[in-house]
Parts: C-alpha cells; structure tokens; sequence
C-alpha cells in the first residue's frame, strides 16, 4: 500500500507498537493534577486525553484549557466533552492559571481553550486578561496561545471576517511568544473531521496574525489517519507556508472512543519522518511530525 491511497481496510488489531508509551511514575503525574484540581482549572492533557501527559507532567509542564471543559462545537475526533451548555466563565480563572504557573515555576506555557461560540468575543478578552495574569506574576515567562477560529454570531459574511478580525487582534496585541490555531486535516476532510470549521477560514486566522505583527511566530498541527493521502498533505503544508505559516506539528490521530471517528491508517514513524523532511524543505522553521506529537508537544524548545 503506498502513501498515497487511501486505506479502509485492514488495520492491525490494537495500536501499534510505535504508539504505545509509558504513562509516567504516579508521584510525577501528582503534582500538577493537585495543583490543578485544587483550582477547578483545566488542562488539555487530561479533556483531551493527550498520549504524552505522562512525560509532560513528569517534566513539570502542562497546556492549561481555558473557559471550562465544554465545548460549543461537536469535531468528530476530539475528546474535550461537548453536547451541552458549557458554564459560565469562572472570573477566578485568569488568576488561578497564573497561580498555578506561578508555582509549578514554568517558564514556557501554552494557553488553549475549548471553543465559546456562546460568548461576546468568543473568549478573546480571555485569553488576554489570562495572559496579563500570568505576566503579573510570572513576567519571564513565554506564553503560547492555541486559539479557536473566533468564528460565529454572524450572518453577513463579511461582518463575521471584520468581527473575527478584531477578536484576533485582541490576543495578537497580548504580544504571545507564538500563535498557534490548527487546521487539523486536509482540504477535502475538513467536513467530516471539524464541524463547524472551515479550511480556508483557519488559514485566515494564521494570516491575519502576521498581518498585525509579523514578528510573532504563527504555528498549525495536522492529524494524519483520517484518510488524507501524502499529496493533500503536501497541499495542505504549502497552504500554510503561502500565509507564512512558521511552525508545524504532525502527529496520528487516535480514536478516543466508538463514537468518535474511527482510526483509517496509522502511519508509520518513516513516513512521519519523510513528511518532516518535506515540511522543512518548504521553509518552515519548526516542525515536529511523529505518531505520538500534538500541537503542545515539547511546544518551548528550539529546532
């Protein structure tokens, strides 16, 4: 089978062995679940089920999610619960993720979030009172955001570009270390993989932040196994770099549960290597591809 088909048989029974990991020592994993869970702050490690949290954790770091556990969009492959009305916003919480920063003592972090297309700015505004929290106590540290689309409660189309505009330019004006938003999957997979998103409107996002500051880093993930082929990979990749797209990761999907969309390859740790390799060969600057990378995955360390 080559890398450019697109398999819907034949899978192995249980993951491969490439995708298997050690969880982690339990009084490793325990820190930063205490100190997050004294908080009723969230993580993306733990909603979105992440393969690396045991070494991340271990390492002292985590991904905090923003604005609850509760999603406003229903993507076929996440984890992050969804489904119902998410809860108010916790006017604690800025505070308390720079609190918890503050004595886990990171010096890089990532700020992400569920999407809240319920909200006014759609959490904009969040992100940069979180980011100003952190700075009060935590001035050195290097804030990474991992935005939404901040797409919604617009009907014109062309409101709906000048609204998300000046929701971006809220978190662009924060000034983070890198942004980041994803674009998930291929061109043609996008419908069936992220409800409620559109291809095209992602890569606007990355453009818009170089467009305000092109001094930030600009970052997208890609998950390979929904059925993409290698040359809608190398399309969407050149998509990115003609918005000046810096940085990329590209890691293997994994099925959370039956009722999310099933598995339909795994690609093999050669193939994520060669993947790397075109992906630098395009010009970007940082690039992580291997089954077990997520957008979040050693996000603070240079190439």
């Amino acid at each position: 089978m080559t890398s450019s088909q697109h398999p819907a048989q034949g899978l192995p029974q249980g993951l491969p062995r490439w995708l298997k990991r050690p969880i982690g020592k339990a009084s490793e994993l325990s820190e930063v679940q205490r100190i997050i869970k004294q908080r009723n702050i969230h993580t993306i490690c733990e909603e979105g089920r992440c393969p690396n949290r045991g070494e991340c954790y271990s390492q002292g770091t985590a991904s905090f999610l923003l604005m609850g556990p509760t999603c406003t969009r229903s993507c076929g492959f996440c984890q992050v619960d969804k489904g119902h009305a998410p809860m108010p916003l916790d006017p604690d919480e800025p505070e308390k993720v720079a609190e918890s920063i503050e004595l886990l003592g990171l010096r890089y972090v990532v700020l992400t979030s569920v999407t809240r297309d319920d909200l006014p700015d759609q959490g904009a505004g969040w992100f940069a009172s979180t980011m100003a929290a952190i700075r009060r106590r935590q001035p050195d540290t290097q804030i990474e955001v991992l935005t939404p689309d901040f797409w919604g409660g617009q009907p014109d189309p062309q409101q709906a570009e000048l609204v998300q505009h000046q929701r971006i330019t809220t978190v662009v004006a924060a000034n983070p270390t890198c942004y980041n938003h994803n674009i998930e999957t291929v061109r043609s997979l996008q419908g069936k993989v992220r409800r409620g998103a559109k291809y095209e409107r992602s890569l606007r996002v990355l453009q818009v932040v170089k467009q305000l500051n092109p001094t930030i880093p600009t970052k997208s993930g890609i998950m390979l196994g929904h059925g993409e082929t290698e040359a809608e990979l190398i399309e969407t990749l050149e998509d990115l770099r003609g918005v000046g797209c810096d940085r990329v990761t590209l890691g293997q999907y994994m099925q959370p549960s039956l009722e999310h969309l099933p598995v339909q390859r795994y690609w093999t740790p050669t193939e994520f290597d060669r993947i790397g390799e075109i992906a630098r060969s395009l010009g970007f600057a940082h690039v992580r591809s291997g089954p077990l990378v997520r957008s979040s995955y050693h996000a603070g360390e240079e190439e």
